[in-house]
């Protein structure tokens, strides 16, 4: 399965890299979410490669089936994970509403649109 439209899935794929540039020394709010939903820091590193590592995913997803489908859905766990987490520490502000509900909207319509429809 290829997606078709091609550019939300172009989108997406640049929404990871500059989030994934965003983390490799994390920006203050993204700091602070980080604190927030208490994700330990010796882990803080692991999320520039895993970013980066959906935006790969998505990019040759354009032309090697299914790997782009898998890779969308991935993000969908991870932002569903996000938003768990953010719940549980009851961080329920602009990181929740703003960046992991939002970013789970936007990956949902992604698979949705390139995928399934």
């Amino acid at each position: 399965m290829l997606p078709d439209p091609v550019w939300p899935v172009v989108v997406l794929a640049v929404i990871q890299v500059a989030d994934g540039a965003l983390c490799l020394r994390p920006v203050r709010f993204i700091a602070e979410c980080l604190r927030d939903v208490g994700w330990p820091r010796r882990y803080w590193w692991l999320m520039s490669p895993v970013k980066f590592a959906a935006a790969a995913g998505l990019t040759v997803g354009i032309w090697v089936p299914y790997l782009g489908v898998l890779t969308c859905a991935a993000l969908v766990g991870y932002f569903v994970t996000a938003i768990a987490m953010h719940v549980r520490a009851r961080d329920f502000g602009r990181n929740l509403f703003v960046n992991a509900a939002g970013m789970l909207v936007v990956c949902i319509a992604t698979l949705v649109y390139s995928f399934v429809v």
